[in-house]
């Protein structure tokens, strides 16, 4: 296995560990949010994580906690 292939191998765990933790949910936000207006603030990290948690609570179906 040389260099190249463990870098390769190294990136795709990297992106697999990000989607399944959510972390690149914020960059898709906001790759999305300045695609569609360039000029228009983004939601910071924090308040970007704040709203997704509100709507997950505010979600029944999402089985989020019980109480």
């Amino acid at each position: 296995m040389t260099g190249a292939d463990v870098l390769r191998v190294a990136g795709r765990i990297r992106w697999y560990v990000r989607e399944l933790t959510g972390e690149a949910a914020y960059d898709r936000y906001v790759a999305h949010a300045r695609s569609h207006d360039p000029d228009t603030p983004v939601m910071t990290r924090r308040a970007f994580e704040r709203s997704r948690m509100d709507a997950r609570e505010a979600d029944p179906r999402e089985g989020f906690r019980c109480c």
